[in-house]
């Protein structure tokens, strides 16, 4: 299992009027994670991108459970419970807050495909042999 901890601290723009983050912006936070946990391995959406593979998201989920609020320092757990297999990869998300208060779990689905065909790809070799170490 490969896990990483992103930091993100909800700016004042990202809440709505009740005062808490609009729930949209979860899917931003999950972004920022998914690419920071690939930064971590050395790698980057784009070598990814140089290299002719792209990885646009195919499937979220979000499930809520507290809210988030403007100034909170958010840590934001992503896990690769598996190896990916074949063309797609799936990040699982948990969003804590100061207190170590469990705000939301979500769940996003990429693909990996050949940019100039936009058919699926395998994932590229130098991100698998990156990953597959957490998972021997």
């Amino acid at each position: 299992m490969f896990s990483t901890e992103t930091k993100v601290r909800v700016r004042y723009a990202e809440t709505d009027q009740m005062g808490v983050v609009y729930h949209a912006n979860y899917f931003l936070y999950f972004e920022t994670a998914r690419a920071e946990s690939i930064r971590e391995l050395g790698f980057t959406y784009a070598d990814m991108e140089k290299s002719g593979i792209i990885m646009p998201v195919v499937d979220v989920h979000c499930k809520y459970m507290r809210p988030a609020r403007y100034d909170d320092l958010l840590t934001i757990i992503t896990t690769l419970k598996e190896l990916p297999q074949h063309h797609k990869i799936e990040f699982h998300h948990e969003v804590f807050n100061e207190s170590s208060e469990l705000l939301a779990v979500g769940k996003i689905t990429l693909y990996f495909m050949e940019r100039k065909t936009m058919k699926k790809a395998m994932m590229p070799g130098l991100l698998i042999e990156k990953i597959k170490p957490y998972f021997e």
